[in-house]
């Protein structure tokens, strides 16, 4: 997206914690971009977590100063916003208490503290689906999960704000060129139910979408009893909603339909392009 938009980019591997390695990178550039974490919601002690997210990031800021950098736009998540009870949470929130026993949460959280602390550009993306999830994150692995049938049921009260992937690689650009320092900008799409987004995905698919309506006490039990991922489920105790009115009205983020992204996810996780998604694609003039 920044290639598109005429800003020359440098590419090179360089490891989040090579510090001489990652400024040797940066020499001569104007400006870094630092989207690297490890995505995560697996049981554990949070040591790579930290080592990644929060270890990285302090690298990374390091080297950027010594390089001369004179502007960083550090990727957060909107789950250091937020969420809030009963409504859609803005940068002027955060999360609940609970929710930094979660590693992920907890290390992008202070990562986020971190660059803010250096007048970085702050993005918090919400729940980005498109093609590219190739691991897949936590994301491309749930819409694998409805897409190719293997989930049955859902967490009734929750929700997720959800956003296409490229609408984000847009705000980022967008941070870059107009954004503030110091300031955080949530980069999100639709609020949905957790119902709701699966009907869509299974819908691309070809399938019936999961019917199972499971209880947020029942999805507690389960985790007690290490049947299902604790970590996920401590995240879907409140609907994960928020606004993109900030990023809106100072940077000129715009929202598109989440439908052809979905789609496009779908046929990127089952690795057969479905007729929504060819007509998604054909729609947005992407290459055949």
């Amino acid at each position: 997206m920044l290639r598109e938009r005429g800003i020359e980019v440098a590419d090179e591997y360089v490891d989040v914690l090579d510090g001489p390695g990652l400024e040797r990178a940066m020499r001569g550039c104007d400006a870094v971009l630092h989207v690297a974490a490890l995505y995560s919601y697996e049981p554990g002690d949070g040591a790579a977590p930290a080592r990644v997210n929060i270890e990285g990031t302090k690298t990374v800021l390091a080297a950027a100063s010594r390089a001369g950098i004179g502007r960083v736009v550090h990727t957060s998540s909107a789950g250091t916003c937020g969420p809030v009870p009963g409504r859609p949470a803005t940068e002027d929130d955060a999360p609940p208490e609970w929710e930094l026993a979660v590693p992920y949460k907890r290390t992008k959280l202070e990562a986020e503290l971190l660059a803010l602390a250096t007048g970085a550009i702050v993005v918090n993306p919400t729940t980005p689906v498109g093609e590219g999830d190739e691991r897949p994150t936590p994301t491309g692995a749930m819409i694998r999960g409805v897409a190719s049938g293997r989930f049955h049921g859902f967490i009734a009260s929750t929700g997720l704000n959800v956003v296409d992937v490229h609408d984000v690689a847009v705000g980022h650009a967008l941070a870059l060129e107009r954004g503030r320092p110091g300031e955080r900008y949530l980069l999100g799409g639709v609020d949905m139910g957790l119902g709701d987004f699966f009907a869509l995905v299974a819908r691309a698919a070809g399938r019936r979408p999961p019917r199972l309506r499971v209880p947020y006490a029942a999805a507690r039990a389960a985790a007690a009893l290490r049947l299902v991922n604790a970590n996920e489920v401590a995240l879907a105790r409140l609907p994960m909603f928020f606004s993109s009115g900030k990023a809106e009205r100072e940077l000129g983020y715009r929202r598109s339909p989440i439908e052809p992204a979905i789609a496009r996810a779908v046929a990127a996780a089952t690795g057969s392009p479905t007729r929504s998604a060819r007509r998604a694609r054909d729609g947005a003039g992407l290459p055949g």
